[in-house]
């Protein structure tokens, strides 16, 4: 049985507070009720709300419910009814087609029809205007214009100005949930998915010079971009980069991100027998094709920077990270009968998946519009609370994605903060053990292949009954690429990290519910869903702000936890985020750009070497979008396995000395706040 409340089941709720003072004492329409304390009394209010309502969101809307308790439900006779009316007036609104719902424009009555236009002009007072339209019609309009990443809030702005236009409403008392999560999404007080247009642009003219090479010994047959920022999941797609233009391109602001991330790129060639079988030899000849595109693009004007390893395209603002599958280790693996594509090279079976995925992706948000924003605030929840780690992107997709798919007993989400709830809820009350989420994004499953995929989730749990503490994968994901749930939840999360992550999601879940029904008291704010407590670990290090490769996107600065401090160090002076750009800059832009860092990440290098150089003392918990914090629990002693190991654990202060040092420069303390358990 799932729960159906206001919070879940709409898409926009609205409420009003002091009703009992503004309406029923301030206006002549309600006091004219006589402060009647009958039923229907009480109801005339909650008809005139959803009127109002439904003539001002006409078709944008498909279902309204307006809600007034106005008897509070501990309400004692002795107090009489001085209490009556104070308790908010909620509505909720359920949306229809996205594309009537933010549609900047609505279109009223011909002017010829002169009772329904001046009906219309009374309704809308100065909003009303008469506009002449591509068509050559003219009639009644009202117009709200605004930025393409704030049209959600279209909604939002027409109920207030019909409600205290009409009802003598103030703006103070009334609070419509649309986009109070927005904050987490923002870059200088705008949704970097703006740019997204630009970046679609760039991809399209790699893409045409990709397949016009012609110096190449095998054409180019397909490009397919595979970085969330195509799919509109990414939480920050990236913006244009001064230095990422062509070489004759002279737009130097005064300053410019030091890093750049580079955006992946999969590459298909026509087909040739002369591959080598060899893995290896096939990964070198790999290499030599990229190296030659890359000579090819940088003779054609763009900036490439190249190695053995990778091979990056600057043009047009942005970085492009060129990647080559061939599908022959794939075929002749599905000629061999397997179908798990196991013996396939790695990279090979890694592109294969992540380009299946970001099509399906790509074909859902295009049903879904508000599947991208609710993603974003997915991921951004994901790494606000540490578990960049254990839960990849894709995860989370697919997780969003099962909540589009299979709604019941809701319909599928049309607004972000409605559709983030639903996840929250979802990943802290799904089966995960019992049972697998199969996302069928296309209807492409049969009989035959859920029962494949239920043997390949019972074959999981084979397991469970010896070590119900160690079952792999604990997160099952299904789709028609993957019915294994090999992909993206192999390795991580663990059962006890999927438990933790689902404690989390439920008191957020819970948070949410509260401030959309009730809206915020005290300490609990919207901010707090994406504020992590730091007292959860058993040792935290904190990061020079300054020294991230992002410092903007970092949500809430880490506050110093209470615990031991153990190490302090100061900032490097080797790395800046940003560099500055004069104008002699401009004589020497070669130089300049080669200072660019292409996918350069500080605290990835400085996790990397953590692990490395203590691969089972310990677990590192991190935001990988914009945190300056990282979290450290204690491995158990069986994981730790030697006896050595305890011993070294008797004095835990030089072990995080030593986590200091491995970060010098970047760490900026190093906190202990719970002793490791020897067992």
């Amino acid at each position: 049985m799932t729960k159906v409340d206001f919070g879940a089941k709409f898409d926009s709720c609205l409420r009003y507070v002091q009703l009992s003072k503004i309406n029923l004492k301030g206006n002549s329409k309600v006091t004219a009720l006589s402060f009647c304390s009958d039923d229907e009394s009480w109801r005339v209010l909650e008809k005139d709300v959803q009127s109002l309502l439904q003539q001002g969101l006409t078709d944008r809307t498909k279902m309204i419910r307006v809600l007034w308790r106005s008897t509070p439900s501990e309400w004692n006779i002795m107090d009489g009814f001085s209490e009556f009316g104070s308790s908010p007036l909620i509505v909720g609104v359920m949306l229809s087609l996205l594309e009537k719902s933010y549609s900047l424009v609505d279109i009223g009555p011909n002017p010829e029809n002169r009772d329904e236009a001046i009906k219309f002009r009374k309704f809308w007072g100065e909003k009303a205007e008469l506009r002449r339209f591509k068509d050559g019609a003219i009639a009644e309009s009202t117009v709200w214009e605004t930025e393409t990443w704030e049209r959600h809030t279209i909604i939002k702005r027409i109920a207030d100005y019909v409600l205290t236009k009409h009802l003598l409403l103030r703006q103070e008392d009334l609070t419509h949930v649309v986009d109070q999560l927005d904050f987490c999404l923002l870059v200088g007080g705008q949704d970097p998915v703006s740019s997204s247009g630009a970046l679609l642009e760039a991809f399209d003219t790699l893409a045409k010079q990709l397949r016009l090479l012609d110096d190449v010994p095998l054409k180019i047959s397909t490009v397919q971009p595979l970085d969330s920022a195509f799919r509109h999941t990414s939480v920050f797609p990236p913006e244009p980069h001064p230095l990422a233009y062509e070489k004759s391109s002279q737009r130097l602001p005064n300053f410019a991100a030091t890093c750049v991330r580079s955006l992946e790129v999969m590459i298909q060639l026509e087909g040739s027998g002369n591959w080598p079988l060899d893995p290896v030899a096939m990964e070198k000849t790999k290499s030599a094709f990229l190296l030659r595109i890359g000579e090819s693009l940088e003779d054609r004007g763009m900036f490439v920077t190249a190695s053995e390893d990778e091979v990056n395209v600057l043009t047009s603002g942005y970085s492009f990270l060129l990647k080559i599958f061939h599908e022959r280790g794939l075929v002749v693996q599905k000629q061999a009968g397997d179908s798990n594509i196991q013996s396939a090279p790695s990279e090979d079976k890694e592109l294969f998946f992540r380009s299946q995925h970001s099509s399906m992706i790509n074909g859902l948000h295009g049903i879904y519009q508000a599947y991208g924003p609710v993603v974003r605030l997915a991921k951004r929840w994901i790494s606000a609370h540490l578990f960049s780690s254990f839960i990849s992107e894709e995860a989370v997709e697919l997780v969003a994605a099962y909540l589009f798919l299979r709604p019941f007993p809701f319909h599928a989400p049309s607004s972000r903060v409605t559709g983030f709830l639903r996840f929250l809820r979802l990943l802290s009350s799904f089966d995960w053990t019992f049972s697998p989420m199969i996302v069928d994004i296309n209807n492409d499953f049969n009989l035959k292949d859920e029962k494949e995929i239920n043997e390949n989730f019972m074959l999981s749990r084979r397991s469970y009954e010896q070590n119900p503490h160690d079952i792999e994968p604990a997160m099952f994901l299904a789709t028609s690429y993957d019915k294994s749930s090999e992909a993206w939840t192999k390795q991580s999360p663990s059962k006890s990290v999927l438990k933790r992550i689902a404690s989390y999601a439920k008191s957020s879940a819970e948070l949410l519910t509260n401030l959309i029904i009730h809206g915020q008291s005290g300490q609990y704010t919207w901010e707090c869903l994406y504020r992590t407590p730091l007292s959860n670990y058993d040792a935290v290090i904190l990061l020079h702000k300054e020294k991230l490769c992002r410092p903007h996107h970092v949500l809430f600065p880490a506050e110093i936890p209470n615990g031991k401090l153990v190490i302090q160090g100061k900032p490097s002076n080797d790395f800046h985020p940003y560099m500055p750009l004069s104008k002699s800059v401009v004589r020497s832009l070669h130089d300049t750009r080669d200072k660019l860092l292409v996918n350069f990440d500080p605290t990835a290098y400085f996790l990397r070497d953590l692990k490395c150089a203590f691969p089972v003392t310990f677990k590192l918990w991190h935001d990988s979008i914009g945190g300056d914090a990282i979290g450290l629990t204690w491995e158990s002693s069986k994981k730790r396995g030697r006896d050595e190991d305890d011993e070294a654990m008797l004095d835990p202060t030089s072990i995080l000395k030593e986590v200091g040092d491995v970060g010098k420069g970047l760490v900026r303390s190093v906190h202990l706040l719970k002793a490791p358990k020897l067992e």
